[in-house]
């Protein structure tokens, strides 16, 4: 069975750090893009951040830009959200992806991880 899972989410308060990790399994995902998304209830899933998989071009949402940072480990086929100064708008259920090409649309990744619960208190 093909599948992203995610591991690192929890609660963190205020100006902390987490950092989420996304492994594949099933099948490699080392020439995919690969993405973070985030969603609350309520809301359409949210684009966090992304990387190409070959020469790792990263791109961010302007509302994480300078305080996560994406990053990836072809030969372990993993992806990992570095998360900083986290703010409790950053609550939320996140989400790994894996496409053919980057893009900011979450209809554009054909692969998605269970998600994960991260929750920010003030």
């Amino acid at each position: 069975q093909v599948q992203l899972v995610e591991s690192g989410g929890g609660l963190v308060q205020a100006g902390g750090s987490l950092r989420l990790s996304c492994a594949a399994s099933g099948r490699t995902f080392s020439n995919y893009a690969r993405a973070w998304f985030r969603q609350t209830p309520g809301k359409e899933r949210e684009f966090v951040a992304a990387i190409t998989w070959n020469y790792g071009h990263t791109y961010y949402a302007d509302s994480v830009k300078g305080r996560f940072t994406i990053s990836r480990d072809n030969a372990k086929d993993t992806v990992y959200l570095q998360m900083n100064s986290l703010k409790p708008e950053d609550t939320a259920v996140y989400y790994c992806a894996a496409g053919i090409g980057v893009t900011t649309v979450s209809g554009s990744y054909a692969y998605w991880g269970q998600g994960t619960q991260i929750t920010v208190s003030s």
